[in-house]
């Protein structure tokens, strides 16, 4: 790819196209540190997109304007960033490195139809940006590596590339190398592969183009031999290769026309060097993100259904179709309410447009089905935080909308009079639960409309009200983002605090048991009178409750039996030693007592909870902790160590086998106590360098070891 000369647009001005041609949605991701938002903003200053770059470490970057990003130094959420090269608009997604914010990354990918992968120079990449690099290419989506960072006295382009080779694969070659300067250590320069042109930057953008000097012309000749056979190999004109190999010199534009179109299939991958801080290959890249990218027109579009699930034909990148969009990131602002970024993929969406809102399958984690028809007001291309209003979104174009009163992330936006849903992107699961308390009465108000904010517009946070352990839980991604999540609820004015996430719990009797159950109070007038006579049993794990009535000779009464049971229902569900529901047992009533005066339905209810407590004395109690069946997803080289750490969690692993949907990998299949995986997705990120996941689900109670029944039982007698 050729460079062509700078074109800047006035610093400010909103890029507006009106064909998906001249559109091209690019994701950066890459770890954390890599440089994706000094990238970002370092393009946006050389398109005159900004007036001038900021900088991560001042929080003056237009990408990481949340107040969380800015303390972190770190992206914590997606950002929309679009600038105008060559008539072309780049709506370029900056997406958080860390893995906490695998959420806001996978929103990045769904709206993008090309991904830049950012790669420093310094400091490598790390195995999760490998295992993105492989989903990427199962579904063949376009990829180039910007090999940043060329600034620091460390950075190793050549070893750079040789990681991203050994990591990547093949045709991942580089389109350029950097030139040093007279210093020999900083870079100047790009030495042109395909024009056997050198660029020089020394004097800034627009790069100085020229006559490679002699020394250059080894490494250049190499390099470009090697470029040419990969681009060559992937043309569709089959008598290229012969052609070469007999010395025929290949054009550039034959070469620049092949490389285009094998970038945009997915089939080859070019590499830039790039210094946002001196502006070296900042037009390079560019050329690639508009040249070689593909525009939405090339990309394949989502699958749609009726709201009612109905199949529908598949949709096509057409500005005069039928409406599909969809809200790929929703905030919720205290001033302008409800901000959306909305990826269109068919129609048109235009300023005071009747359309409508779905979004249906994500009940489970607190956002429920729901179905409504809104009038959009204004649309805007945002940068950043910034929202300028714009007339009209086209097919392939992504814009903002505000004040939408249901839109939540991952909602379908489409024509009223023919509603639609598109098919859900892959959402991670959270598995780091939070548990927070508000500190007043006020609070808990606040921390209910802040809450409300929130799951609204992040699908990794799942909010959970235990009806048993009577917490409010916050499952998240990990600590970073539990710490982002409590960051935001305290900015809305919630006090609040987080305690010991407690795990639900029962109780049940291991030996069988009598109890007695005399409840007799005289105090003037009718007293209270009820005496009763239960055998308690043990059931099988997870049989229930049964009660029996064996009374004999109307020792109790019989309007009187139903009340025992509701009784002994009740103190079953306060529980007997800690406070936890009892669970499969059988009680049966086998004698008792009544007082034609003062005998009642709730002297026996009370009579009913003695006879239970009193039998718990002797029935051997015990605490049943649940177990989960856990399936962990992890590289063949963590193996070892994650079964190992789990045989430190009382873990029994039911096997392991190769994960079909990934070579070097490996799942290993355990079933662990509930109460040892409270913050295992932070430690299973650590044993496997943030590669490793796992998913779970309840399967059973098992008695819980005797000396942590015990701690469970003093803990629950110095509760208040």
């Amino acid at each position: 790819m050729a460079q062509k000369s700078q074109e800047k647009g006035p610093a400010g001005g909103a890029p507006v196209v009106t064909e998906p041609g001249r559109i091209r949605n690019v994701v950066l991701v890459g770890h954390s540190g890599a440089g994706k938002t000094t990238l970002v903003e370092a393009l946006l200053a050389a398109t005159g997109t900004i007036g001038r770059a900021g900088a991560v470490a001042d929080g003056t970057t237009v990408c990481d304007h949340d107040p969380a990003a800015v303390r972190q130094q770190r992206s914590v959420s997606l950002a929309c960033a679009p600038l105008l090269h060559d008539g072309i608009k780049v709506n370029l997604l900056d997406t958080p490195g860390y893995a906490d914010f695998v959420g806001e990354l996978r929103a990045g990918l769904r709206a993008a139809d090309a991904a830049l992968f950012v790669v420093s120079a310094v400091d490598g990449m790390d195995a999760a940006t490998a295992a993105l690099w492989e989903e990427c290419a199962a579904v063949d989506m376009p990829r180039a590596v910007a090999v940043s960072r060329l600034d620091h006295p460390r950075a190793d382009f050549d070893e750079a590339v040789a990681l991203c080779q050994r990591v990547f694969g093949d045709n991942v070659l580089p389109l350029y190398l950097p030139m040093l300067g007279d210093d020999g250590v900083s870079t100047v320069g790009l030495l042109g592969l395909i024009t056997r042109r050198v660029f020089d930057y020394t004097a800034g953008l627009p790069a100085d183009v020229r006559e490679p000097d002699p020394e250059h012309l080894p490494a250049i000749v190499e390099s470009r031999n090697e470029l040419i056979e990969g681009i060559i190999a992937e043309s569709e004109d089959e008598t290229l290769m012969d052609r070469y190999l007999e010395g025929e010199e290949i054009g550039t534009d034959v070469l620049v026309d092949d490389l285009e179109k094998a970038v945009a299939r997915g089939h080859f991958h070019p590499v830039v060097p790039v210094c946002a801080e001196t502006g070296v290959g900042l037009d390079a890249l560019l050329e690639v993100l508009t040249a070689g990218f593909p525009s939405p027109l090339e990309h394949e579009l989502p699958a749609v259904a009726g709201v009612d699930g109905s199949p529908r034909p598949p949709l096509t990148c057409d500005p005069d179709g039928p409406l599909v969009a969809e809200v790929v990131k929703t905030t919720v602002d205290r001033h302008v309410g409800r901000v959306s970024l909305v990826r269109v993929f068919s129609g048109t969406l235009r300023p005071e447009q009747t359309v409508h809102v779905s979004g249906h399958g994500m009940a489970e984690r607190g956002h429920p089905d729901h179905d409504a028809d809104e009038r959009v007001g204004h649309i805007y291309t945002p940068l950043g935080a910034s929202l300028r209003e714009v007339g009209a979104c086209v097919a392939g174009d992504i814009c903002a909308i505000t004040k939408s009163g249901s839109a939540e992330t991952g909602d379908t936006v489409s024509a009223k009079d023919d509603p639609l849903l598109i098919a859900p992107w892959e959402m991670p699961e959270p598995l780091l639960p939070v548990a927070v308390v508000a500190r007043s009465r006020a609070d808990e108000d606040a921390l209910a409309r802040n809450l409300a904010r929130l799951v609204a517009g992040d699908p990794t946070m799942r909010l959970e009200r235990n009806p048993e352990t009577h917490q409010l839980v916050l499952w998240c991604m990990g600590e970073a983002h539990a710490d982002v999540v409590l960051e935001r609820l305290r900015a809305g004015g919630v006090e609040l605090d987080t305690e010991p996430v407690r795990v639900a719990l029962r109780e049940t009797l291991t030996a069988p048991a009598r109890g007695h159950g005399r409840h007799v109070k005289q105090s003037g007038g009718h007293g209270q009178y009820a005496v009763c006579d239960i055998e308690v049993e043990p059931l099988p794990r997870g049989a229930g409750f049964e009660f029996v009535d064996r009374v004999v000779g109307g020792a109790v009464p019989h309007n009187y039996i139903p009340s025992v049971e509701k009784g002994v229902r009740a103190q079953m569900e306060r529980g007997l030693v800690a406070g936890h529901p009892v669970v499969d047992l059988r009680v049966t009533l086998v004698d008792g007592k009544a007082h034609s005066v003062d005998s009642s339905d709730a002297a026996f209810q009370t009579a009913g909870a003695l006879a239970l407590r009193d039998a718990a004395e002797k029935g051997q109690p015990a605490l049943l902790e649940p177990v989960d069946e856990v399936v962990i997803r992890v590289p063949d080289s963590s193996v070892g160590a994650v079964m190992g750490d789990l045989s430190g969690r009382r873990g029994r692993v039911l096997g392991t086998e190769p994960d079909a949907g990934s070579e070097g990998r490996t799942l290993v299949r355990a079933e662990v106590p509930a109460t040892e995986l409270l913050r295992y997705a932070v430690e299973l990120r650590s044993m496997t360098s943030g590669t490793g996941t796992f998913r779970r689900h309840f399967v059973r109670h098992d008695p819980m070891p005797a000396h942590l029944a015990d701690q469970v039982r003093k803990e629950h007698a110095a509760r208040p």
